[in-house]
């Protein structure tokens, strides 16, 4: 018997039937991506994880991969309210947040504050080139990130959900640009590496963007419909040994801890904390549910460990020397626990 088959009747029927049905919705999001993005089968996938696991993801690249092209085709087909920031260093926080304004009340000319929703204020916010704003400004969108919320001069203000933040980086080798600080890339559940495309892929850009001009994209969810998702992403059923093999690999990357290896110790300088320990589950959840799986698997968690984790771990002098990545230390992790 097909072990899915067997998964299926330890489920509500309801949720069985749910997981399929959003099977069948991320084929159609993935076609429907199809007509604006050429290539990028991982991108996708990856930012279609953290969009279902209620995460944010942050997008590294050179410039001209498509990222900006990418964020706003994604919040084409969900049918949700869409803001994008360019972010720049003369960008001040209540750029992003918004501020009290004085306005006329209309009442014999009385003058009251008002305050003026900045564009965070939507479903999927795009901060564009996050890394070319200041720490201050990169700091605005830390509470909305994290609490869903904002508070402007002592006044707090709920983000109607779902809320996602998908931001674009440029290298930080590159002109003009501030690492993110820890706190906030800790804030993203993903750090989705773009590359360049293939050959093939890149004449199909050269005759396909050339043209004439594309249809639009089709709305495929709404923000009911993608909340319902996120709840039935988290009633995934995790066996208790990947829960014991996410916390496993997370401490092995703290130089700190009695169980990490030594090269570990010898590379990076400060690990992941427990927020990557629930992206892995959230995250191995999301895909299997994507997959149309009824379960969580170790594929899961090991396809998800390296967009959770290469952001969490910092290396250290003696790493960067040896040309020591906190990717390839990732990558090396997993072989080794595998391998194990």
């Amino acid at each position: 018997m097909d072990p899915n088959t067997t998964l299926a009747s330890q489920l509500p029927p309801d949720d069985v039937a749910a997981i399929e049905q959003l099977g069948n919705t991320y084929q159609a999001f993935r076609e429907e991506l199809g007509k604006a993005i050429i290539g990028q089968d991982q991108v996708i996938e990856r930012l279609a994880i953290c969009l279902f696991a209620r995460g944010h993801a942050l997008l590294m690249g050179v410039p001209g991969l498509a990222k900006t092209l990418l964020v706003s085709s994604v919040a084409q087909t969900f049918d949700l309210s869409f803001n994008r920031i360019q972010f720049t260093p003369d960008l001040m926080p209540a750029d992003i947040t918004g501020t009290d304004i004085i306005q006329e009340s209309g009442v014999g000319g009385r003058r009251e504050f008002e305050f003026i929703k900045g564009p965070v204020f939507a479903n999927i916010v795009l901060a564009d080139e996050i890394n070319r704003a200041p720490a201050k400004t990169q700091s605005a969108m830390l509470e909305a990130m994290q609490e869903n919320k904002v508070t402007v001069l002592g006044n707090t203000y709920t983000l109607q959900p779902p809320f996602f933040v998908l931001a674009t980086q440029n290298p930080i080798e590159q002109e003009g640009t501030y690492p993110l600080p820890e706190a906030q890339l800790d804030r993203f559940m993903f750090l989705i590496e773009v590359d360049y495309p293939s050959v093939d892929e890149e004449k199909r850009i050269a005759r396909e963007t050339t043209g004439a001009a594309r249809e639009a994209l089709s709305h495929l969810l709404n923000g009911e419909k993608v909340l319902a998702y996120q709840q039935l992403v988290r009633r995934v059923p995790v066996p208790e040994h990947l829960y014991e093999y996410a916390v496993n690999i997370v401490r092995k990357t703290r130089p700190h801890q009695p169980e990490s290896p030594q090269w570990i110790k010898d590379t990076v300088g400060w690990g992941a904390g427990p927020r990557a320990v629930q992206y892995l589950i959230l995250g191995a959840k999301s895909r299997a549910a994507l997959r149309g799986a009824y379960m969580a698997t170790l594929d899961d968690i090991e396809a998800v460990a390296s967009p959770v984790l290469s952001h969490r771990v910092i290396t250290n002098f003696s790493a960067e020397s040896q040309g020591m990545t906190s990717k390839k230390i990732v990558e090396r992790l997993i072989r080794e626990m595998k391998e194990a």
